[in-house]
Parts: structure tokens; sequence; C-alpha cells
């Protein structure tokens, strides 16, 4: 099975992920499918980015989310509707 989670990078005291789809038996840091994003969790502000196209196809073909993906995805739907429907109170 497919799942969709954080792969560790960067250094000790400077931790990075990437989020990636990638078989289930596979280690953490091991073999992955896919790249969708990014997150570091030390940075302010905007410090996440996915790839909603993909990250959709993957939970098309069956893949799981882990719960920080999931959460990370919930706040960029909610970011992207607000964006769409705040141009659409202006005019």
């Amino acid at each position: 099975m497919v799942k969709i989670r954080l792969r560790k990078t960067g250094s000790n005291n400077n931790p990075s992920f990437r989020v990636v789809a990638t078989d289930e038996r596979c280690p953490r840091d091991g073999k992955f499918l896919e790249i969708l994003g990014w997150y570091l969790p030390k940075q302010q502000g905007e410090n996440f980015k996915l790839d909603l196209a993909r990250v959709d196809h993957w939970l098309s073909k069956g893949a799981q989310m882990s719960e920080t993906v999931a959460s990370m995805v919930k706040k960029t739907r909610k970011a992207a509707a607000a964006a769409a429907s705040a141009p659409a109170a202006e005019a």
C-alpha cells in the first residue's frame, strides 16, 4: 500500500522534511515514489508547501496519509478556498 508521509532531511538541530509518496514497507528515509512537497517545522509563517494535484492523484489510487500530512492538506485546502472566495467578496 502507498503512504503519503514525511521523509526527514536536514541536520540534527535544523530538521526539514519532504512530503513523499512511498510504499509503507520502506523505512522513513528510504526509497520513495514521488516528492509531493516540503515542510520546515522551525520556520515561521508559511512553513510547508504541497502539490495538491499530485496528492489527489495518489489518494485516488488508494494511498493513505499520515496524520501530519492530513492536517497539512486540510490547511492547504482551507487556505485555497479562502483565497478563491476573497476576490469574489470584493467584487
